[in-house]
């Protein structure tokens, strides 16, 4: 979500320029497969959200203004909060690791599917506002959904075995509150900016870090 159509232009495509770069780098590390496409989901969500934005401001057709909100909407609710977890899963180094973010994945997939149950149900709807879009869908109970979405996402990252995932965890979650409630005070939208540095974080991992010292990084 970004503050207009245009900067939402700008964002989706160097961010998902950043995510083939983060692919070019995968060499093989089939466990950091879905790390590397996160910047690729996240450049895709930008670039569809400019339709969203021109199919409420008339520059393209109803029909493929409300596919695009669908399209927009699925990802934020229903992929991200299960693909993040699992991502976080699979960079795990053991066993005992992995099972730590299993529950993370769970919570994950419950929240996208009671979301995705809301979205079917409708309305999904978004509203034009100066400088953000607003997204809406009749939720029961919408603060404790949230509050778990939060949950599945920063929390396998907070619980990582890796240090720098740990940190990336806190600085993620301390960003989304700062930038949750600016957007709601109507400030202007900045979750394509934060999308750009997550996006570039994880692509200069894929290119530099080096697997055979993830094991020291490994948390006890």
């Amino acid at each position: 979500m970004c503050f207009s159509p245009q900067a939402d232009l700008v964002a989706g495509i160097g961010v998902t320029a950043i995510g083939v770069d983060a692919w070019r780098n995968v060499r093989g590390r089939s466990d950091h497969l879905l790390l590397a496409t996160l910047p690729l989901i996240l450049g895709v969500h930008e670039l569809v959200e400019d339709f969203v934005w021109w199919g409420l401001q008339g520059h393209v057709p109803h029909e493929a203004g409300r596919l695009a909100l669908w399209a927009y909407m699925f990802i934020a609710f229903v992929v991200l909060p299960v693909f993040v977890p699992l991502a976080v899963l699979m960079l795990e180094p053991t066993v005992r690791r992995r099972r730590r973010m299993v529950p993370f994945v769970a919570l994950g997939v419950v929240v996208s599917t009671v979301l995705l149950v809301a979205m079917l149900r409708g309305p999904v709807s978004a509203a034009r506002h100066p400088w953000h879009l607003s997204y809406s869908i009749a939720l029961h109970h919408a603060v404790v959904i949230v509050g778990l979405y939060v949950v599945a996402i920063c929390g396998a990252l907070l619980f990582s075995g890796y240090r720098h995932i740990v940190i990336f965890g806190l600085g993620n979650l301390a960003v989304v509150v700062v930038l949750a409630a600016l957007t709601a005070d109507g400030f202007a939208s900045l979750w394509c900016v934060y999308a750009a540095i997550s996006a570039g974080a994880i692509a200069l991992h894929m290119r530099y870090a080096k697997p055979h010292r993830a094991e020291p990084y490994v948390l006890t």
